[in-house]
């Protein structure tokens, strides 16, 4: 029979090992905070981390400091965060591009299930679908007309393979059953110019780089690409609107940690991170890029990359990019 001594010194023991685990979540983070970023200083991304990054450094007393990992497609970033300790002392903006489309377009040497652990989506950001002026269009249904009335003539920039252009596109093709030739470009840059100058017809574009054309009258903005309307763009309908029921695509950030972090940690981050999203000033600065503040649990982040896996694996593998079977 086990003693009144034996239980004694064991729930001392399990007593002891919860109140080092509630010190540790309290105590966190006891150091300089590095939040990995995949792609180079100075774009969204990078923006996006620092803004979330200046809120989470108030908020706990240690500098939140962004560290740029570009490089093959996001590649780079992934494969350095998923080798740090998990101490909860580093952690990664994960996007659409490096979390969901380049390991189903790529062979790449890190696993999203088995190397990170979702904390939460903290950003969303609709494409929008841009037309030149002299495309003789109004709408999105117009469109579809136009692409039907003459199959394999229209044409669609994107900004490069595998990109969130490239990908909508495909999803637009898909949804309205219209073939729409892809015409690559190397970044988005030479895309918009394509779209503007009327060499190219269509084009689905993050906001930012397109908002100045479209309110100077360059170019012709038709729809949002997400299942709502965006507080940036309120008079512009979704493709859902315009008869392609169900049509909810967006880019996405979010938080992740290499595996192994307890979870105290990763319930304190949680919580923190909401009380970012909620701030006013925070708010304000994501919406100058049309980038939207989201916050979501770390069931509810990992259940949604799992459900943009689906989603867009079935996209690429209909259209058959990447070689994906």
């Amino acid at each position: 029979m086990i003693g009144i001594k034996q239980i004694l010194i064991s729930s001392a023991a399990a007593i002891a090992t919860l109140a080092g685990t509630a010190a540790q979540a309290q105590a966190y983070p006891s150091k300089p905070v590095r939040f990995v970023v995949t792609y180079p200083a100075g774009g969204s991304s990078d923006v996006m981390a620092r803004i979330i990054g200046k809120k989470l450094t108030e908020l706990w007393g240690q500098n939140v400091l962004v560290d740029s990992r570009p490089g093959a497609a996001g590649a780079v970033g992934m494969e350095y965060a998923a080798k740090q300790a998990p101490d909860g002392h580093t952690f990664l903006l994960g996007n659409f591009g490096p979390v969901l489309a380049n390991p189903l377009l790529n062979k790449v040497k890190y696993d999203v299930d088995k190397d990170f652990v979702p904390v939460g989506q903290i950003t969303r950001a609709a494409n929008i679908l841009v037309t030149p002026n002299t495309l003789p269009v109004r709408n999105v249904k117009d469109v579809i007309a136009l692409a039907k009335k003459q199959p394999g003539v229209l044409t669609y920039a994107t900004s490069g393979p595998g990109s969130m252009s490239h990908l909508v596109g495909e999803m637009f093709k898909r949804a309205a059953q219209v073939d729409i030739v892809t015409v690559p470009f190397q970044g988005g840059v030479y895309s918009i110019a394509a779209v503007q100058g009327g060499h190219i017809m269509l084009m689905f574009s993050d906001a930012p780089p397109v908002m100045g054309n479209i309110k100077a009258g360059k170019l012709k903005a038709l729809a949002v690409t997400s299942g709502q309307r965006t507080p940036f763009n309120p008079d512009l309908p979704t493709l859902a609107e315009q008869g392609l029921k169900g049509f909810d695509a967006a880019n996405w950030w979010g938080i992740m940690f290499p595996a192994g972090v307890q979870r105290s940690v990763v319930d304190k981050v949680s919580a923190d991170l909401k009380i970012a999203l909620n701030d006013a000033e925070v708010k304000k600065n994501l919406g100058t890029m049309a980038i939207e503040a989201v916050y979501s649990s770390p069931e509810e982040f990992g259940a949604f990359i799992k459900s943009e896996r689906k989603a867009w694996g079935d996209v690429i593998r209909e259209a058959k990019i990447g070689g994906i079977q």
